[in-house]
């Protein structure tokens, strides 16, 4: 990139209280993903792999073949949207723009990130049709496609923020982010910034919102992550679109 170039980059990077609104809606989705698959779709996770990847080392202690099968299957499903993600990334920086220059851990939103997340609100609004055609409690082969959906959503996912530049954080596997944080402020004088703060809160929100309305309104509980993804979305290119002396 030449030099006049670059002040032009850096100036379609949203601020960083933008990129952490952008965080936290992104996690709030992963958060209610997460507890209706645990809850309908076969007691695993669409987003925590650490946590399914235990879960088939006790379905092989148990010789369960169901809770093996939705493991794999949710395994499966997040690593395929984490290539479609990935692969999204490196075709548009191929043939596009270089992605804007944010401060270290300020966080970005390449030009082509609205395409990567559109993908997956694609994704999370067939598992919407999936939820309700099965009535809110999908079972048997139904239940493993809209799980696998789900779960290449949550991947897709993975890939965007891994480009976002957010730090040393992540918007579905979040024990990084818990330890980052308590050591932050374990040390002598220790002090942590909004973001971590906001992505577990975050993370907790979507958690108990899909909860309450599991138990009230089943049928709008795929909604919330497509409210999350949609937020997000809108968010950050609106925010890349406007002149830096609008900001």
């Amino acid at each position: 990139m030449n030099a006049a170039a670059q002040p032009q980059a850096a100036a379609t990077a949203p601020p960083a209280r933008v990129m952490t609104s952008v965080a936290v809606l992104l996690t709030f989705a992963s958060g209610a993903s997460d507890v209706m698959a645990f809850t309908r779709l076969g007691n695993v996770f669409t987003s925590v792999m650490t946590g399914n990847m235990t879960m088939f080392g006790l379905a092989l202690a148990r010789q369960s073949v169901s809770l093996g099968a939705h493991t794999a299957v949710a395994v499966g499903g997040y690593v395929a949207g984490v290539v479609i993600g990935t692969q999204i990334g490196w075709r548009a920086a191929k043939r596009g723009p270089a992605k804007p220059a944010g401060k270290p851990g300020g966080g970005a939103w390449p030009p082509h990130m609205a395409l990567t997340l559109g993908t997956e609100l694609l994704l999370l609004a067939g598992v919407l049709a999936g939820w309700e055609l099965t009535g809110a409690r999908p079972a048997g082969g139904n239940q493993y496609v809209i799980l696998a959906v789900a779960a290449c959503a949550m991947g897709i996912q993975s890939a965007a923020v891994n480009e976002m530049q957010l730090g040393n954080v992540s918007t579905t596997y979040l024990t990084g982010t818990l330890t980052g944080l308590v050591s932050a402020l374990a040390r002598p004088g220790g002090k942590a910034g909004w973001r971590p703060l906001g992505i577990l809160a975050g993370l907790v929100a979507g958690a108990v919102l899909a909860g309450v309305l599991l138990a009230t309104a089943a049928r709008v509980v795929p909604c919330l992550p497509i409210l999350g993804v949609a937020g997000a979305t809108l968010l950050g290119a609106a925010r890349r679109r406007q002149p830096a002396t609008m900001r």
